[in-house]
């Protein structure tokens, strides 16, 4: 669960904290070696069977968070293979993004449905009566499934009035909406990257740590360190996800603190979104052109519903994404800087390397990276100042984009606004599998004339792959925060229409 440290998260963050503390030294970064006995010391195993697999487990995602490949199992090579070669301060990795270390994963039992001790041996037995391949049989008067003819219907547990069958999944299968989670020959998780969309959830709903994605902390340093001008753009969701004591002002503090020039909103970029989207449904959703318009603001539900649905993937809006928005606009003020977006989400590491639309973002990190950087720095954000410029403060309604409704709520509050007679309807799902939902019913039809919203993840951005707290706390963050803001709705400001088109289009 998000905001609570248990031993994964735990070590994931240690991770990212002595990859940021490597980054600056300099010279020879071999001792990235040395790093697993810190994490894991001592002689005792404490999480598995082994010590010598824990630390081999950290020194894959080592690799992985210097933005390295993983190493085969059947070959010999050191942790610090190639790490010299990714001491860059350009980005850096190569695909898969998402990994599976193979010897961590527990090769949990794919689905199944099991009978429990909750079995009464009752003599209705209507577990036996709903199963339509006869798998279901009574042993010695209890209930028992043949797992080799069961076809996983759940309709014996449905029928069970003493919950005495359960069903188990794997959960990064589980967590996984567009059902890219497949078994290797020895039954341990792999991923079908024609499918996945790179969300993150199975990374982060993994038990035993053994899926990562890779990371560019360690080049961001390296641009840092070289004296590059470094500009930070900050998704809507960074509230409340630093600790209590990390306020939006203390939070800016800490970025200029570690190497940041300056620090922009990714909630600007939103606003100027989210009128380019109601302009773009009122020109082409009224007058027919198209049945109904899907925000484009979450990468990976952009994906899925481009693979899964390319009948309608014409609905999806044109507009460039807040993260690409704001960055033109950083490119076109500072034109030789980097920018930096951070964020809770995973997928963006690939939106930013996108070859068919220039990004102008030049890393990419998650809050959980970011972190680690400031964990880095020995940051106390109850030592700092607050400071209190953002380069451009945002409306309500952008600062809104990292909750889940809160597109499709700035979009149709901008349409009323241009189009006060127009009549809008909105539908919004959260997780690939309602987002699935939700363009099926499109497909048939049923959402014609609608505002269709869908983020991958659970409560939006809010919980994505890369954030620290809860979602209820997050949402209560953000929804504090952006009710701070001098205009509510996007429109209102009237700086957002100079950059329409501009930096919108793709």
């Amino acid at each position: 669960m998000r905001g609570i440290t248990t031993p994964v998260t735990k070590i994931r963050r240690q991770v990212f904290t002595e990859i940021a503390r490597l980054a600056y030294e300099d010279g020879d970064y071999s001792r990235i070696e040395e790093i697993p006995y810190t994490i894991i010391p001592g002689e005792s195993a404490s999480y598995r069977d082994s010590v010598f697999k824990e630390r081999a487990i950290v020194g894959e995602r080592l690799r992985l968070a210097v933005g390295l490949p993983l190493r085969p199992v059947d070959q010999h090579a050191p942790v610090s293979q190639g790490i010299n070669d990714s001491a860059i301060a350009d980005m850096f990795y190569e695909p898969p993004l998402i990994n599976v270390i193979s010897f961590a994963c527990n090769a949990c039992e794919e689905t199944s449905y099991t009978v429990t001790d909750l079995c009464r041996s009752c003599i209705a037995h209507p577990c036996t009566a709903v199963c339509p391949v006869k798998a279901v049989s009574i042993v010695n008067g209890r209930s028992f499934i043949d797992k080799s003819k069961c076809v996983k219907c759940g309709r014996c547990a449905q029928a069970c009035p003493y919950t005495a069958i359960v069903k188990s999944e794997r959960p990064c299968a589980a967590a996984c909406g567009v059902n890219a989670i497949e078994s290797d020959e020895y039954g341990r998780a792999k991923i079908n990257y024609d499918k996945c969309v790179s969300c993150g959830q199975c990374l982060v709903s993994c038990p035993f740590s053994a899926i990562a994605d890779k990371s560019q902390i360690f080049q961001l340093i390296q641009a840092i360190k070289r004296g590059d001008e470094v500009i930070a753009e900050v998704a809507p969701a960074f509230v409340g996800q630093f600790g209590p004591l990390a306020s939006p002002e203390k939070v800016r503090a800490a970025l200029r603190k570690i190497g940041f020039e300056h620090i922009y909103e990714v909630a600007r970029g939103a606003d100027i979104g989210a009128v380019e989207e109601a302009e773009e449904y009122i020109k082409n959703v009224p007058t027919g052109k198209l049945p109904f318009l899907a925000t484009s603001c979450c990468p990976s539900w952009i994906m899925m519903a481009k693979q899964q649905f390319p009948e309608i993937a014409h609905c999806i809006s044109d507009s460039m994404t807040p993260m690409v928005a704001t960055a033109r606009i950083i490119k076109e003020k500072h034109p030789n800087a980097r920018v930096v977006f951070i964020g809770p989400c995973a997928s963006k590491k690939l939106e930013a390397m996108r070859a068919d639309i220039r990004s102008d973002v030049d890393f990419v990190i998650t809050f959980e990276e970011l972190m680690g950087i400031f964990q880095a720095n020995g940051i106390e954000f109850s030592d700092l100042q607050d400071d209190t410029g953002f380069n451009h403060g945002a409306t309500s309604s952008g600062r809104g984009y990292g909750i889940a409704g809160g597109v499709a709520k700035a979009v149709a509050d901008c349409i009323h606004e241009l189009a006060p007679d127009l009549e809008v309807k909105t539908d919004h799902a959260e997780g690939l599998v309602e987002c699935k939902k939700m363009l099926t019913l499109a497909k048939l039809g049923k959402r014609d004339g609608y505002l269709l919203e869908g983020m991958a993840c659970p409560g939006g951005c809010v919980g994505g792959a890369g954030t620290l707290t809860s979602i209820p706390k997050a949402i209560k963050a953000g929804q504090d925060f952006a009710s701070q803001s001098e205009f509510k709705i996007s429109t209102q400001d009237e700086t957002v229409f100079e950059k329409l088109g501009k930096y919108t289009k793709k």
